[in-house]
């Protein structure tokens, strides 16, 4: 096995899965003003989330059941299918119901990629190989957003999903050629069927609830499913979340930072562009540098963290990065009650993203470690599941927060102007004016949770225990050479 060709393939499904994150955050203002439905905005971005969130963890154990390989490779099927029929929506309702297809294959790329480096390199190599994801990150960072701005404007907001068909089928060609997965002894296990289904239900109702869809109902529908998910985790065979990993102190904090984490940075990746072209008027490609800095940050970061794994304890890494971003959290918010511009913006979300990249790559090789190879991918997929999870439901409860502050003072009509390419020019100054200053004051709101969320995050730093390093060859690399 080659491992140079391997990460190749790994690095362009990376950066796929990045440029995703800032394109469409870049381009959705626009996609609303031309779909109309202001009251979905959010649920684009959920949805996407929904399903990458409830797949992560199915996703993870088949890696672990089936082979790296194969289960990668269906994933980034599922992912460009669901990019293409984006692409071509005729509304609103469609494009959710596609991005729904592109984000259940989307919740195979990430985790099952770390699982493959997990598998193939030491602890001290994984920390450099977070730096080269962390430079992915940069450089689609530093072009997505301008990118989702220049085709927006030139190309038309569709080009934004058809963009990544061929960095997805060229990731494709490369891990058939060159990967293998190490032989596995035994029968494969059986997929945990009833535990997936009941996942889905759970989690739907859940963000059903949550963004303001008939909470009565589907509230305490989360409830039962969660009960029953756990029962029959407790009873099959092969769980698909092993309930026995959250014994383990180091995945269990792990866990509730990630979720906060997630919260935070989804929410800001989806709502400060909408504040940019809005309430300051901005272009989206204005939009999209607004938050290109954390998307900057995090990778910088993540490379500095790689190299210091080796001289420093995790804890330190992670406690750090958790206080960057519940600091960057509260200035973000005090930014925006100040009526701030984009400039100060971009410096907060550049500390923001170096607190993400120091936090989020130790807490990954954190988890691998105490994890072992036999549930590494599911390991690796719980961790990523709650942080999704918790983006999904941060996004979902903080629309609905949106659309109920602004409900009946900003009518969607008025709202489709203000983000359209004259940002409601042709409106009347006093009907723009007025509706300008409750859409901020609504923004203000959504950022006072977000930063509440930070500090949360923030306060779990010192309930991360010690991790014992082994510097042992990974078994298939030993078995390649």
């Amino acid at each position: 096995m080659r491992r140079g060709p391997v990460v190749a393939a790994i690095v362009l499904s990376m950066f796929m899965s990045a440029m995703e994150a800032t394109v469409v955050a870049t381009a959705m203002p626009t996609v609303v003003a031309d779909l109309h439905g202001i009251e979905l905005y959010g649920w684009v971005t959920a949805i996407y989330m929904l399903a990458s969130t409830v797949t992560i963890p199915l996703w993870g154990k088949l890696a672990d059941l089936r082979g790296r390989r194969p289960v990668m490779l269906a994933g980034m099927a599922l992912f460009l299918l669901g990019s293409v029929l984006s692409g071509a929506a005729g509304g609103m309702v469609a494009l959710i119901a596609f991005r729904g297809i592109q984000g259940a294959g989307a919740g195979a790329l990430q985790p099952v990629a770390l699982t493959i480096i997990g598998d193939l390199f030491t602890i001290e190599e994984r920390g450099r190989m977070q730096g080269i994801f962390g430079a992915v990150w940069g450089l689609a960072a530093i072009s997505g957003p301008l990118l989702g701005g220049l085709i927006v404007h030139t190309l038309g907001w569709r080009w934004v999903f058809f963009v990544n068909v061929p960095f997805g089928l060229l990731s494709a060609a490369m891990l058939v050629t060159f990967y293998r997965d190490p032989e596995r002894s035994g029968a494969p296990g059986r997929l945990d069927v009833a535990g997936a289904a009941l996942l889905t239900v759970t989690v739907l109702a859940l963000l059903a609830g949550v963004g303001g869809r008939s909470p009565a109902v589907a509230l305490p529908i989360a409830v039962l499913g969660l009960a029953a998910f756990l029962a029959v985790e407790r009873r099959a065979a092969e769980p698909m979340i092993p309930l026995s990993l959250f014994r383990d102190p180091v995945i269990a904090t792990a866990s509730v930072a990630g979720a906060l984490m997630g919260s935070v940075m989804m929410a800001s990746l989806t709502y400060l562009p909408l504040h940019v072209q809005a309430v300051l008027r901005g272009t989206p490609t204005a939009a999209g540098t607004a938050v290109a800095p954390m998307l900057i940050g995090w990778p910088v970061a993540s490379a500095v963290a790689g190299r210091l794994m080796a001289r420093t304890s995790y804890r330190v890494l992670v406690r750090t990065g958790l206080v960057a971003v519940g600091v960057a959290t509260f200035a973000l918010w005090r930014l925006l009650h100040a009526g701030a511009g984009t400039s100060a913006m971009r410096a907060v979300m550049l500390v923001f993203g170096a607190g993400m990249g120091l936090a989020n790559t130790a807490l990954i090789v954190m988890v691998q470690e105490r994890a072992g190879f036999a549930m590494r991918g599911v390991a690796t997929a719980s961790t990523m599941f709650f942080r999704t999870i918790g983006g999904a439901v941060a996004v979902g409860a903080l629309g609905a927060l949106l659309a109920g502050q602004v409900a009946g003072d900003v009518p969607e009509a008025v709202l489709r102007e203000m983000l359209g390419p004259e940002h409601g020019a042709g409106l009347d100054p006093a009907v723009l004016h007025a509706a300008g200053g409750h859409l901020a004051g609504a923004m203000v709101t959504v950022f006072g949770v977000i930063a509440v969320l930070g500090g949360l995050a923030a306060l779990t730093g010192p309930f991360f225990p010690a991790v014992q390093r082994h510097s042992t060859r990974p078994r298939d690399v030993v078995a390649a050479e």
